[in-house]
């Protein structure tokens, strides 16, 4: 068991925490040193101080305390010593492996990755859809890992892992958080229908539609609000943006588009937590085309674009056209690019560096399979004016004897509405 000791001014008594990690024999050493540190920015985002960190390497987990029983009496005396209420474990414990490991450590309070990860998204929830899908996550995460605690079934108070707005609704019995739970499904349901309704709008006005996608801290809300002047919440913590913002965006051509920036992802992430937030993550799904924001200084780069990939992948968006932005070029490249140069940009949001090709791939995107028509239309069809206004880029009219005379930057499906009155391609 290696321990590492944090420096004196790294410490703070109100929210320290103990750091714990095993390490299997054969593992990608350097993917479990990565996702470690990772561990340790997520629990500075939450607000911690990290007293000590410990790893442990052995062939398998114990399937009783996850780091055996040797260990756990060493973490014990190491939260004795220095007075340690929380302890985080780099993986997802069963509620028996977190039951039995505050029972013999003592008076501590055991959280696991994904328990973590929970409590960030408490703390920056700030839309009702946002609290109410981190609610329903920590009751249908939590509640079942408080088992045996009877009176103690809310250890949710205040610090680390304490947080959200569900805490209250832990201290009844589990008849009523079944049905606290069956109304918030009811109540995203319901969001969920008036998120499609916006939708379907948007589907009608025929605007291109991206979506900004990527992992935590990849710089994606500053990316928006470099484009946009969005003027949403863009800090170097993971997690800061929680709930999806979608703005317009008028290319170089005249052309409007719709950017939506998204939850970051993150390796590990609880499958409970992307069905709880599955509404807002399938802005993905319905975008047109993906940017996929990358934090090129980062030297984890490669294995979070993989980690993004594959949330894609499981998402059901693979088929859709990505560019991938390499982000925070002004802190330097970590490593080499992992897509071909064809499809990659090279920017700092921070900075406006490589943001006039980022918009003039975007409107490669937004302009890719579309042509410049010229439509005749006499005077009793004036109200066709209406939809190449909404579904198209209307670049001049002219008004004749016989009607109007459009020019107007369309898709075929456009197009073959008014085909009849299609005078030159």
């Amino acid at each position: 068991m290696k321990i590492e000791t944090l420096p004196e001014k790294n410490k703070n008594e109100k929210s320290e925490v103990i750091l714990v990690s095993v390490m299997e024999k054969g593992a990608d050493r350097q993917a479990c040193e990565a996702s470690f540190d990772e561990l340790e920015r997520l629990a500075e985002t939450a607000g911690a101080s990290v007293y000590a960190r410990m790893v442990q390497e052995k062939e398998n987990p114990d399937p009783r305390t996850y780091i055996g029983s040797g260990k756990v009496k060493e973490l014990s005396e190491l939260c004795k010593n220095g007075e340690i209420k929380t302890v985080i474990f780099d993986c997802e414990l069963s509620p028996s492996q977190i039951k039995n490991l505050e029972n013999d450590i003592g008076d501590v309070h055991v959280m696991d990755r994904s328990m973590l990860i929970l409590d960030i998204f408490a703390l920056h929830a700030t839309s009702g859809e946002g609290k109410l899908q981190v609610e329903l996550a920590q009751l249908k995460y939590t509640v079942p890992r408080l088992t045996g605690h009877g009176t103690e079934l809310s250890r949710l108070g205040g610090g680390i892992g304490t947080r959200g707005p569900g805490e209250s609704k832990l201290e009844t019995d589990r008849r009523h958080v079944k049905r606290r739970m069956d109304a918030l499904e009811d109540a995203l349901e319901e969001l969920a229908k008036n998120r499609a309704v916006q939708r379907a709008s948007r589907d009608r006005s025929g605007i291109f539609k991206i979506a900004i996608a990527g992992y935590t801290n990849a710089g994606k809300s500053t990316l928006l609000n470099r484009l946009t002047e969005a003027g949403i919440l863009a800090e170097d913590k993971l997690f800061a943006t929680l709930d999806p913002t979608t703005r317009k965006f008028e290319l170089p051509c005249g052309e409007e588009i719709l950017l939506t920036d998204t939850v970051g992802f993150i390796r590990n992430l609880p499958h409970h937590l992307i069905r709880a937030f599955r509404s807002t993550l399938d802005e993905v799904c319905y975008a047109d085309a993906i940017l996929v924001v990358i934090d090129a200084s980062d030297p984890e780069f490669v294995a979070q674009a993989e980690v993004t990939r594959s949330l894609i992948d499981e998402l059901g968006a693979s088929d859709k056209p990505c560019l991938f932005v390499y982000n925070k070029c002004d802190k330097g490249m970590a490593s080499h690019p992992m897509t071909p140069s064809t499809e990659n940009v090279y920017i700092s949001a921070a900075t406006g560096e490589g943001t006039d090709e980022l918009v003039r791939r975007l409107e490669a995107l937004a302009t890719a399979g579309k042509k410049e028509y010229i439509f005749e239309l006499p005077a009793d069809k004036f109200a066709l004016l209406n939809t190449l206004y909404s579904e198209a880029t209307v670049l001049e009219t002219e008004y004749t004897e016989k009607g109007v005379r459009v020019s107007a930057i369309c898709d075929k499906k456009t197009a073959g509405k008014l085909s009849k009155y299609i005078v030159r391609v």
